[in-house]
């Protein structure tokens, strides 16, 4: 059987990068990124073009010379993501490996490449907006109006016949279209997103683009080891809206290589594997720095949470605390876990204040709590974890 062939690898290859424009919410950027030229092993040349304006013409002299200034700026890529999966030859036959594989393949696509990358571009698109204060103050109970003021924002740097689109945390989309004066104005049109059109709904031509709440903060940590994956920063805020132009933001892809082993050549375990990798970041052009607007959730900044503490058994009388402050209206929802790391984080009914008194039936042991503080409603931070020792 011909798995490890080089028609499978690239059939492989190029149904997943199809899969990853397709499902990705900033897959379209990456037909942005035609006219780069990569230059080394983490570099990438995007050419930016600067004209000079018109001259009064001079019947004398005649024409006014002009350059015509092309920086061809060098970008270095940051995220180089890699993963080894494995599918045991017992859980296959042999007419069914490649289209077990694809499914597989298909799937951790979706679910794990997709999120990430999203997260990434969008997370890097807004802390670059609030970096260069292109940023907005709006009212949770008002999207539309913040909406209408970012278009605006952007139309003002680029002007109005650039093609735009608005990312939308999934929440505050949900009230957008619950607003009374979006409702009518609403309409479907077509987007193009890599080789294929898709339905997407619209405002005055701007796209929208809805995007689940967990992918637009502003910050990240990309893991490594075992499990991999991502999170939000400490110190990150949440990403109402981000609005920019569809060709404002090149993604760049260097290589998404896949290595397929049968169990004959694979040394590890009797099974088939299959190595993917993934070398990809997102840019913007000196032109376009200004072009990129963003509505962020205000900080929240927990000054104060309790200590670890030890209490007696049948005489627990211990209160949790927080002190937070923020320019948002403050709400809070106390959770019991298993660890320091927040695993197997669960809700406690009804603790939904800035302190949590223990339960006095708690048997000896460990117990382990945190805190999840809100602004307006949306925008959310973790305390610390608290351990308490029962004895």
């Amino acid at each position: 059987m011909s798995i490890n062939s080089i028609e499978n690898v690239t059939r492989y290859s190029n149904e997943l990068d199809k899969m990853f424009e397709q499902k990705s919410a900033v897959g379209f950027f990456a037909d942005n990124a035609l006219a780069t030229k990569f230059v080394g092993a983490k570099s990438v040349i995007i050419p930016d073009i600067e004209f000079e304006g018109l001259s009064d013409y001079d019947r004398d002299a005649g024409f006014t010379r002009g350059a015509i200034n092309v920086a061809n700026t060098s970008y270095t890529m940051k995220m180089d993501r890699a993963r080894s999966l494995q599918i045991d030859r017992e859980d296959m036959d042999e007419t069914g490996v490649a289209n077990l594989a694809g499914k597989i393949l298909g799937e951790y696509v979706r679910t794990k490449v997709v999120p990430e990358c999203d997260a990434y571009v969008l997370s890097k698109l807004s802390s670059l907006a609030v970096s260069r204060s292109n940023t907005i103050k709006g009212d949770t109970n008002k999207p539309f109006e913040a909406l209408c003021n970012l278009i605006n924002e952007v139309q003002a740097a680029v002007g109005y016949d650039e093609e735009l689109v608005a990312f939308i945390d999934s929440y505050m989309f949900a009230a957008l279209q619950n607003s009374s004066e979006i409702s009518k104005m609403i309409t479907v049109s077509e987007f193009k997103q890599g080789e294929v059109n898709l339905k997407v709904k619209s405002l005055n031509g701007v796209a929208l683009i809805p995007v689940v709440a967990e992918r637009m903060k502003t910050a990240y940590t990309f893991e490594s080891g075992t499990h991999g994956g991502f999170k939000p920063a400490n110190d990150c805020a949440e990403t109402y809206m981000l609005v920019c132009p569809k060709s404002g933001a090149h993604l760049v892809k260097k290589t998404e290589n896949m290595r397929i082993f049968t169990p004959e050549q694979n040394i590890d375990a009797d099974a088939y594997k299959f190595d993917y990798r993934i070398y990809y970041d997102v840019f913007v052009k000196k032109s376009g720095l200004d072009a990129v607007w963003a509505w962020v959730s205000p900080e929240i900044n927990v000054t104060n949470v309790s200590e670890d503490v030890t209490v007696t058994s049948g005489n627990i009388a211990e209160e949790l605390s927080v002190t937070a402050n923020s320019e948002g209206e403050l709400t809070y929802q106390w959770y019991a876990c298993n660890n320091k790391t927040k695993s197997g984080a669960v809700k406690i009914a009804g603790a939904t204040s800035s302190t949590y008194e223990l339960d006095q039936e708690l048997a000896d042991g460990e117990y382990y709590y945190f805190v999840r503080i809100f602004a307006d409603g949306l925008a959310s931070t973790d305390s610390a974890v608290i351990k308490v020792t029962v004895l």
